[in-house]
């Protein structure tokens, strides 16, 4: 008898009884497949497999901020409240901690902890201890019931709870293995980057105030030199990183290409004007309009003849009127070259360890609004290794700039 109370057919003519004596109200087994294929009723298609791949990416990253934040939250428990409970209650710190508020939750822990023993699921013996097993609403519990032991080292409690409220639902929805949206990720990733900051586990990469480390970055970022993003267009790079990120605050700027129209024609004149005038020095280098190479671009494009050249003459006498504009017009450089052009690079505050590059190659057919962008964070690596730093790109389209910058001409 099956659980519903349903007869089970026999499984063949061996057994006593055979399929033509199953009664009507019996239930038939399926059958294997005999291909060992799962069938083509069940697969997933292009599009689920897009879904399930997004939220596995999704999940990922989240999941990486959370366990950050979560390691760096019990290592300032650890360090503020383990102290004072310790000496009198030894290893059972954790539980005296709690005190009488928390003893569901922290006995819950402790049976956790048990069963991983006995399971032998304590890979690390520094995990062997109830505050390993302890999670994100725990541990601010734990810090809620002690604030005055946190209180010298925060100076807004407010700030640290809704930041952990915020994080809330995302932990919720990983530890559920649910669909987690593109809003609640973007939440998630700042409030774990404000709580990292306050929890006093920034990242001290001095070009971080521009472009964000990300935990991603810090965790993997050495695998790719000093790439630090990729965007298939550049549309997609001004989103993510828009011009004002890039070259707002920006104590020098180095730039070379066709036209320049990241800069140009997304940072407005009076912007850089004040940029400018703040101390940044810029050194903007065209393609010269009138060259052949203007010309060859022009029939790869496919455009017609004259328009790239007008173009380009448009964006010098934009760059010649904010020059004009400045009261020292000396830190303010414009210059043309006319090689066959490779690529256009903009070095922000490139010489130093914050530095960023925005850097495109010329396609044949293909305008630079669409061409794929690369962002490289220059200095040392985020995650320090023990293999040997072979540099990054960074400091090549340094000196490709530099070169052409010796190689050309100035523009009155």
């Amino acid at each position: 008898m099956g659980s519903g109370g349903l007869e089970l057919p026999p499984g063949d003519e061996g057994h006593e009884g055979n399929a033509a004596d199953v009664q009507p109200a019996t239930v038939s087994l399926a059958r294997p497949m005999e291909t060992g294929s799962i069938g083509p009723e069940l697969d997933w298609d292009a599009d689920a497999w897009h879904e399930v791949r997004t939220r596995a990416q999704r999940a990922g990253r989240a999941y990486i901020w959370l366990n950050l934040v979560e390691q760096r939250l019990r290592a300032v428990v650890s360090a503020l409240v383990r102290p004072i409970y310790e000496p009198v209650h030894g290893d059972e710190w954790v539980v005296a901690a709690a005190g009488p508020a928390g003893q569901e939750w922290v006995q819950r822990a402790v049976a956790v902890r048990e069963v991983s023993r006995r399971k032998g699921y304590l890979l690390d013996p520094a995990d062997d201890n109830v505050l390993s097993f302890l999670t994100l609403p725990q541990l601010r519990e734990l810090m809620v019931q002690h604030w005055p032991c946190f209180e010298p080292y925060f100076d807004d409690r407010r700030d640290v709870e809704l930041a952990l409220d915020e994080l809330e639902v995302t932990r919720n929805v990983v530890s559920r293995n649910r669909a987690l949206s593109e809003a609640v990720l973007n939440q998630a990733e700042r409030a774990s980057a404000r709580l990292l900051e306050v929890l006093g586990a920034g990242g001290d990469v001095p070009s971080a105030r521009r472009l964000p480390v990300d935990a991603v970055e810090s965790l993997v970022g050495d695998r790719y030199a000093d790439v630090v993003a990729v965007h298939s267009d550049r549309v997609r790079l001004m989103r993510q990183f828009p011009a004002e990120d890039i070259f707002g605050g920006a104590r020098r700027v180095d730039a070379i290409g066709i036209g320049l129209n990241l800069l140009v024609q997304n940072f407005s004149g009076r912007r850089m004007v004040r940029v400018a005038e703040a101390g940044c020095r810029v050194r903007l280098l065209f393609l010269n309009p009138a060259s052949s190479a203007v010309k060859r671009r022009e029939r790869e494009l496919g455009i017609k003849r004259g328009e790239l050249s007008r173009a380009v003459e448009m964006n010098i006498l934009h760059m010649r009127r904010v020059r004009a504009r400045l009261r020292d017009p000396g830190a303010f450089e414009i210059q043309v070259y006319d090689e066959t052009p490779r690529f256009t690079a903009y070095l922000v505050d490139g010489d130093g360890s914050d530095g960023i590059a925005v850097v495109q190659s010329y396609l044949r057919r293909t305008r630079g609004m669409e061409a794929p962008v690369l962002v490289l964070r220059n200095g040392s690596r985020v995650v320090k290794t023990d293999e040997v730093d072979e540099g990054g790109l960074f400091a090549t389209y340094r000196e490709e700039f530099e070169l052409a910058w010796s190689d050309s001409r100035p523009v009155s």
